[in-house]
């Protein structure tokens, strides 16, 4: 994808002191084994159904839960009040209205995340209680990463779930901001203008680097799964009932589940 080809274009200039583009450069490497992975490529594919995008959402909606919930918490503090844009790229309500449209007004009720999930949503909640500069990792991450790749994923996604209107589609679509490249440029500076301190700066690179291996881990243990359900999934691909019971086993919904929502995920963050 074009995103992603733009994403190390700078790969060659000299990394000077911004933290953006220190982050860039620290991640580099991750960025490429990222998008070496089998799962990456899938999405671009086309290859996703409703039930699995509705476990994405799931996924993405505990997520941003917790990470807006530690940004709100900490908006004033030094790292954070620059980069606080609540208004432009908060994705809970939306989230919440795709989730709705879905699932219908019980979907709380129906929400299933993966172990993953969980614990990126723990070491979200332990560096918003005891170290919040580092969710400028996350946020960074995160948001420029859904801004980078939304319309074009949304596009993606509307034909693969073969849907006639941009209903459930909301995570995708940033309405108060009306020039993503623009703003990614204002995010940037104001993300460059935070004073750290050396440790602080190395820690927060230390933090970007950490989140990419530990979805490339994730990537890796999902490969494993998946190898155990493709069978499963081949034979059943055509009838209808087995195809229903596939997916309503919990199991196979926490598979085949995760594995899109690590894949949208991860080509979000690797969109920088």
């Amino acid at each position: 994808m074009e995103t992603m080809k733009s994403a190390r274009k700078n790969d060659t200039q000299e990394v000077g002191s911004d933290l953006s583009e220190q982050i860039k450069a620290a991640t580099k490497d991750n960025h490429v084994r990222a998008e070496n992975t089998e799962l990456m490529l899938s999405y671009q594919k086309g290859q996703i159904t409703q039930p699995q995008y509705k476990v994405l959402l799931c996924s993405l909606y505990e997520i941003y839960k917790v990470l807006e919930e530690e940004l709100d918490r900490n908006s004033s503090h030094p790292a954070i009040a620059p980069i606080y844009f609540p208004q432009e790229l908060a994705r809970l309500e939306s989230l919440e209205r795709d989730l709705e449209h879905f699932l219908g007004s019980d979907w709380r009720k129906r929400v299933i995340v993966p172990a993953a999930t969980h614990r990126y949503e723990q070491r979200l909640r332990e560096i918003g209680k005891e170290r919040p500069a580092l969710l400028v990792a996350h946020a960074y991450t995160r948001y420029l990463g859904d801004l980078s790749g939304g319309q074009v994923l949304g596009k993606i996604t509307q034909k693969s779930l073969g849907l006639s209107s941009k209903e459930g589609l909301s995570f995708f679509s940033f309405p108060s901001v009306t020039s993503p490249n623009r703003f990614k440029q204002l995010y940037r500076s104001r993300m460059n203008s935070i004073e750290l301190t050396e440790e602080e700066r190395a820690a927060v690179l230390g933090e970007a680097v950490a989140a990419f291996e530990f979805n490339i881990q994730v990537f890796d243990d999902l490969q494993k799964m998946l190898s155990v359900t493709t069978d499963t999934a081949d034979q059943s691909e055509g009838d209808a009932v087995q195809t229903s019971m596939f997916l309503s086993s919990p199991i196979m919904q926490f598979t085949v589940g995760l594995c899109v929502a690590l894949t949208t995920i991860g080509m979000g963050i690797y969109a920088l």
